[in-house]
């Protein structure tokens, strides 16, 4: 979180991975990563991510989100750099 902090222009975060994905999906946030959370968080808001054009992993660059209790999306010209950034540190 710090280094993203450093070097973004800035971090928000509701409280509901269900928000969160669904601004994504919204182009209002950029990209999304979490963990501890339930298929229920995420299965719905990851969809609408991917219907939208966004793109969704777990935190290796998987397909494991869904019940992997981790997740990471964000628009094409991110996602790459923003799981660079996650893999350094999880």
């Amino acid at each position: 979180l710090s280094y993203l902090m450093r070097n973004t222009r800035g971090i928000r975060r509701f409280g509901s991975a269900a928000i969160d994905l669904a601004w994504v999906a919204s182009g209002k946030f950029d990209g999304f990563w979490e963990y501890s959370l339930k298929p229920w968080d995420v299965a719905a808001g990851s969809f609408i991510v991917k219907q939208a054009g966004g793109m969704v992993s777990d935190f290796s660059g998987g397909e494991n989100y869904l019940h992997g209790r981790e997740i990471l999306c964000g628009n094409p010209p991110i996602f790459e750099k923003l799981l660079e950034v996650v893999r350094k540190f999880f």
